[in-house]
């Protein structure tokens, strides 16, 4: 099974937001820093605490989703030149091949240690910080609901 691809940098945006929101790290952080921002609310409502408790968690909660949603998504985006190459990647029984016109590399199936289905891509993770993104883009059903059934029976999710 055989597919080119190019990437669409509003696309790849979203896939990183994506990523990072998939990470537990990541999602502990953003519970506390909500409880903190609920708690602090709480307590100046009832005049507990003074309003920089409160305007210190709101700032902190900016911040974090500023940059988890806008700045390290579109830093890795512009660090990558992966994200503007034009590839043909091939699923086998054996391996997944990639190829660009510099040359090909193939990876078996047991380097990937998971992946999970985004609306426009295919996260392939080869560690909890490398991953490779496969668009859904210029793909039909059929072949949409075989590399799912692939993907399912080689790789965990």
């Amino acid at each position: 099974m055989q597919h080119s691809f190019s990437y669409d940098k509003k696309k790849v945006i979203q896939a990183l937001r994506y990523h990072f929101v998939q990470r537990p790290e990541v999602r502990v952080m953003v519970v506390m820093v909500n409880v903190f921002a609920i708690l602090s609310a709480a307590l100046f409502y009832f005049k507990k605490i003074r309003p920089e408790p409160f305007l210190l968690g709101s700032v902190i909660w900016l911040l974090l989703m500023a940059a988890f949603w806008y700045i390290l998504p579109n830093s890795i985006y512009k660090k990558a030149a992966t994200f503007r190459d034009s590839f043909i990647i091939d699923f086998n029984d054996a391996c997944v091949r990639l190829e660009t016109e510099r040359g090909y590399v193939d990876w078996e199936w047991k380097r990937f240690s998971r992946f999970f289905e985004s609306p426009h891509f295919f996260h392939l993770y080869f560690d909890p910080k490398s991953f490779f993104l496969v668009p859904k883009t210029g793909m039909s059903e059929e072949m949409l609901h075989e590399l799912r059934g692939m993907l399912n029976t080689r790789v965990k999710s």
